[in-house]
């Protein structure tokens, strides 16, 4: 059973950078269509990026297109996150599809997938 855990995150200041992770103990994320996707202190969660499978497409939300990147790299699923804001603060969530091979479109897929990760907090602060 796929299983996701997120790690990376934490406190850095504005304009810092992060990169956080999604991996899956024992089983290669090469095959999943991930999405990242996050959620701030009072507000609805907002969909931040998605990687598909086969084309490879990426999609990203306005708000951080630019300075978020979505890759993949050794069976992992990274967020390299630039010139962060204060407004980049929420736990970031890491999703899948169980079902391998699947293709995903657009920056909001994480509503459509069914594994879920725990969780990562980013703290953007001085």
């Amino acid at each position: 059973q796929l299983q996701l855990v997120e790690s990376g995150g934490g406190l850095v200041q504005p304009g810092g950078s992060l990169r956080l992770s999604c991996a899956a103990s024992g089983v290669t994320l090469d095959i999943y269509a991930i999405g990242w996707s996050r959620q701030a202190p009072g507000k609805e969660r907002e969909g931040v990026s998605c990687i598909s499978t086969s084309d490879g497409n990426t999609y990203y939300a306005d708000s951080v297109k630019g300075r978020f990147t979505i890759s993949r790299d050794n069976g992992k699923v990274y967020l390299q996150m630039n010139d962060l804001k204060p407004e980049d603060t929420a736990v970031y969530y890491c999703a899948a599809d169980a079902r391998p091979y699947t293709m995903v479109a657009g920056s909001d897929c994480s509503r459509y997938l069914d594994v879920w990760g725990q969780g990562t907090l980013v703290t953007v602060s001085s």
